[in-house]
């Protein structure tokens, strides 16, 4: 993680998103920082509602307003200030220098149009290339996904769902892009092709020099992929390091209910530890640590104080007020 803005592709400074509904306000994201070097990967990490995608949306300007409220202190990207852009700038810096690949490619590609017509869309938008050459860069985009280019003519009910997904980073990467956001971009998939859709983006990535956010609830994704890690849990990131520090030296409970209940290859007999309880209702957050309440080491002041991201090592935080206790250590099962 890079030490000041100039060598961070993403700088992000208490970032709080909430959304002021009828039925009350709820607190998607509570004050996060995230910091990411040059063609470094990031594995934004929860589960579902911990405000992963909210953070992403954050990130593009595309949180709804209203309802929702973005309040952040810092957010550039290479080292422009997305906060205070002007809308018709903005335009311009989506596609461009920043791309989003969705988890459903079924409703992230327009029926009605090619798919080379959608790739080449963003070509003529964004590099003001005519009709006749975009659409050729199109076809050579399909041909780097592994799709033939001659395909480029066919609708996208013509594509199983992972040749979708490809059009779809396709079209991502149509613009060469500094930093490319993937909201999980493999759940729709089969195992095997998530396999191949990963080492397709990790290779394209590389090629390309793209900095990338891997959103996931999938541990395994995270240890494949990423170089960076931030895990989430009720808006808050409970513990941020290196790929090593999170997954060699954990030190959040929540973090340790994630491993725990991976099945243990080395002993299929193992019983899964699924991590007891729901996670709190954002609408009315608990005073204190937002995992107390399914916490096997929570203390009295748990209920009362949430704890700050604190250094845990060089490269290492984590948000534990057990943490910070003498002689607490987690047991991880794996």
């Amino acid at each position: 993680m890079g030490d000041h803005t100039a060598k961070l592709i993403l700088d992000v400074k208490n970032l709080v998103v909430r959304y002021e509904t009828e039925d009350g306000i709820v607190h998607a994201i509570n004050g996060i920082d995230l910091q990411l070097g040059y063609r470094e990967t990031l594995g934004l990490v929860g589960e579902t509602g911990a405000g992963k995608t909210t953070a992403a949306l954050a990130m593009l300007r595309l949180v709804p307003d209203p309802p929702g409220v973005v309040e952040c202190e810092r957010l550039t990207i290479d080292g422009r200030d997305i906060l205070n852009m002007p809308s018709a700038k903005m335009d311009d810096v989506r596609g461009k220098d920043i791309s989003m690949v969705f988890q459903d490619p079924m409703t992230a590609l327009n029926p009605v149009f090619t798919v080379g017509e959608q790739i080449a869309e963003s070509l003529q938008i964004h590099e003001h290339l005519d009709k006749r050459d975009a659409m050729k860069r199109a076809r050579e985009m399909l041909e780097l996904v592994g799709i033939p280019g001659s395909r480029a003519g066919d609708y996208p009910h013509e594509f199983s769902g992972g040749m979708k997904q490809r059009v779809v980073i396709a079209i991502a990467l149509a613009c060469n892009p500094k930093l490319l956001i993937a909201d999980e971009p493999t759940t729709a998939l089969d195992v095997t092709i998530q396999a191949q859709v990963l080492e397709l983006m990790t290779t394209l990535k590389e090629k390309y020099d793209t900095s990338m956010i891997m959103i996931t609830h999938d541990l395994g994704i995270v240890a494949e992929v990423c170089d960076v890690v931030a895990v989430m849990y009720a808006g808050h990131i409970v513990e941020q390091g290196t790929l090593e520090d999170v997954f060699n030296r954990t030190k959040h409970p929540y973090t340790e209910g994630l491993f725990n209940s991976l099945p243990n290859i080395y002993n299929r007999t193992a019983m899964l530890k699924p991590i007891k309880g729901l996670m709190s209702d954002p609408t009315d957050p608990p005073p204190g640590c937002p995992f107390e309440p399914r916490c096997e080491y929570a203390l009295a002041e748990c209920k009362t104080r949430n704890p700050d991201l604190v250094p845990a090592g060089p490269t290492h935080k984590v948000a534990c007020l057990a943490y910070e206790q003498e002689g607490f250590h987690i047991k991880r099962r794996i």
